[in-house]
C-alpha cells in the first residue's frame, strides 16, 4: 500500500467542497503529522471541515510523530511547521507522495527525491480514474471558498481535460 503524507490544506480545501471522500478512494489510507492535525482539527474547531476531518482521522487518516525534532526546526526557518513535518515525516517513513500545496515545500521536497503532488493535482487524478465526473466545478467550488489557485494552473487543467 502507498504512503501518502497529507498537508493541512489539501485536506482543508477538500473538505469544504465535500470531496474529503476522495483521498480514501484513491489511496485508502493518508498519513497527516501531529503538527497537521493540530492545525486541522484543534486550532480549526468549528472552522469548515474540521468536523469531516476529525472523524476521517478516527476512521482512515492515520496521525503519526516525527521523531526528527531538529530536522523540523531546520526547516521551520523557511516553512511553516505543517509543512516541515510532512517533509521530515515523507523522508522518515519513505513516503510514495506527499500532497502540497504551497510552493516552497514542493519546491524543497522535490529537491530531495520526494514526490508531490497538490489540491488541483488530487482532483485531476480523481477524474482521471472516474472518480469525479466536473473537475473544473469542483475547483471553481475551491476558489468559492477562499482557495487560492494560480490561473495558469487552471488554464492548464481545463486544456487537458479537453
Amino acid at each position: 500500500m502507498p504512503v501518502i503524507i497529507s498537508n493541512a490544506s489539501p485536506l482543508i480545501g477538500l473538505a469544504g467542497i465535500e470531496q474529503l471522500h476522495i483521498l480514501k478512494r484513491l489511496w485508502s489510507e493518508i498519513v497527516i503529522p501531529e503538527a497537521v492535525y493540530k492545525e486541522v482539527v484543534i486550532e480549526g474547531k468549528g472552522k469548515q471541515g474540521a468536523n469531516t476531518i476529525e472523524k476521517a482521522c478516527k476512521e482512515w487518516i492515520k496521525v503519526v510523530s516525527v521523531k526528527n525534532r531538529a530536522e523540523v526546526e531546520v526547516l521551520q526557518t523557511v516553512l511553516d511547521e505543517g509543512e516541515a513535518e510532512v517533509i521530515t515525516l515523507g523522508q522518515e517513513i519513505q513516503a510514495d507522495l506527499l500532497i502540497l500545496d504551497n510552493r516552497e515545500p514542493r519546491n524543497f521536497a522535490r529537491t530531495i527525491n520526494l514526490k508531490v503532488i497538490g489540491t488541483i493535482g488530487v482532483i485531476r487524478l480523481a477524474w482521471m480514474k472516474g472518480l469525479i465526473t466536473e473537475p473544473i466545478h469542483e475547483i471553481n467550488k475551491l476558489c468559492l471558498n477562499g482557495f487560492w489557485i494560480d490561473e495558469k494552473l487552471i488554464e492548464q487543467i481545463k486544456k487537458d481535460i479537453k
